[in-house]
């Protein structure tokens, strides 16, 4: 009958501190199933250092090798592992026991909105780590500060365990807000949100032309701009001749965090299987990738306009897998980031949490932010809007501010 559904994800803790976590999956294989392991780990903040991944398209076995930290909760982490992981009864020809195919549901989203009487510095990257930690996924903020010093807090979430309609999981969550935030906290309300307030907390749809023609250019620049434009190129190489059945795809870049998703993510837009791949990280900060793929029809990639594609395409999303801007709004300055949505609808994790991080870092105030979605150039963007409060002056320069937000974002702090 094939290996316990339990036994699906297995993850070996290094026994010496220091040594790498090893993280096995033996499951039956999806289109994507390798975008969304890596997600789920990015998401819990490990880096994959190395790994290998093989499959006959029906079942799948991966093996990574991550980077964990003191207080990483690996139990949880293969639950959730689990949860992406297709059952035996999708390869089964036992028909009978097959769960009917239904349409995922959207998780409800919930309006967290509080009031403190003042407001700090690290105060929103404390609040995002407080929600990240409790598995609350943030799809909106909107920040307002009064001109009295008292800031409101609306907080558009999700739960991952689908408990916040619960009076015990709201009870929970308020008494971790209140833990961080102290006496600050004046006041604190979740409740279901209605789909008009929702729609309300979109934010401005509107992007300066100028903004959106440098930040989001689909092509790789001649020069370097602002933004992610690693100093070191990405080589993206084509091969046919090595396998009948498979083309190699070979990467050497830098390393990034996140940068095994990106790959994958790529590869999940373009419908693109992996038969077999290995990835490696040196301790200098390089990563080699060797990939053998094929195409939904199980075919070679032999048309070279798709090979052109698919290699500008992931030459792109390595060189710069986030956008990053700093600008004027009137007479004020504004730290932009965006990162691409996945075509499945799934955002990049922990964006959010990295850059309140780095602005923790600097020591720079927000003053409100803004997040929502964009389709720009034929593609979905997710955008974080942050207008800085400068106060009497900023802390640093803005170019400082852009070097020290794009290296936590990027893992390379």
């Amino acid at each position: 009958m094939g290996i316990l559904y339990e036994d699906a994800v297995v993850i070996s803790q290094g026994e010496k501190p220091g040594e790498l976590t090893k993280i096995t999956v033996n499951c039956p294989d999806k289109t994507g199933l390798g975008c969304d392991l890596c997600r789920i780990i990015l998401l819990f903040g490990l880096s994959i250092s190395r790994g290998d991944a093989q499959t006959d398209g029906k079942w799948c076995y991966l093996v990574l090798w991550v980077a964990g930290k003191p207080n990483t909760r690996w139990n949880l982490l293969k639950n959730r592992l689990l949860e992406v992981c297709p059952s035996y009864f999708s390869t089964s020809e036992i028909d009978y026991y097959k769960p009917v195919n239904q349409p995922p549901k959207l998780p409800d989203v919930f309006l967290l909105k509080f009031w403190c009487s003042y407001d700090r510095k690290g105060f929103l990257h404390d609040v995002t780590e407080v929600l990240c930690e409790l598995e609350l996924t943030i799809k909106r903020v909107k920040v307002f500060t009064a001109p009295d010093g008292r800031v409101m807090d609306l907080f558009f979430i999700t739960d991952n365990r689908e408990l916040l309609h619960t009076k015990m999981r709201q009870e929970e969550t308020i008494h971790y807000l209140k833990n961080v935030l102290g006496k600050a906290l004046v006041s604190c309300e979740i409740e279901l949100a209605a789909a008009e307030v929702t729609a309300c907390s979109q934010g401005s749809s509107f992007l300066p032309p100028a903004i959106t023609e440098d930040m989001f250019i689909l092509e790789l620049p001649n020069k370097q701009r602002n933004g992610f434009l690693a100093p070191n190129p990405v080589s993206v190489t084509v091969d046919n001749t090595l396998s009948p059945s498979h083309t190699l795809i070979q990467i050497l870049c830098k390393d990034h965090k996140g940068l095994i998703y990106d790959i994958m993510r790529t590869l999940k837009d373009y419908n693109i299987q992996i038969s077999y791949g290995r990835f490696f990280a040196n301790r200098k900060g390089n990563c080699e990738v060797d990939l053998f793929l094929m195409q939904a029809d199980g075919k070679k990639i032999v048309d070279p306009n798709k090979q052109n594609a698919l290699c500008s395409r992931l030459r792109m999303e390595l060189l710069r897998p986030l956008r990053l801007a700093v600008v004027s709004r009137g007479p004020d300055t504004e730290l932009l980031v965006a990162n691409p949505v996945e075509l499945s609808g799934s955002g990049r994790p922990l964006v959010f949490h990295d850059i309140t991080l780095a602005l923790k870092t600097l020591n720079i105030h927000i003053f409100s932010v803004e997040i929502g979605r964009h389709m720009i150039h034929d593609r979905e963007w997710e955008v974080y809007r942050i207008l800085l409060d400068e106060g009497d002056a900023l802390p640093v320069s803005r170019n400082k501010i852009e070097e020290g937000v794009r290296k936590v974002l990027m893992g390379w702090e």
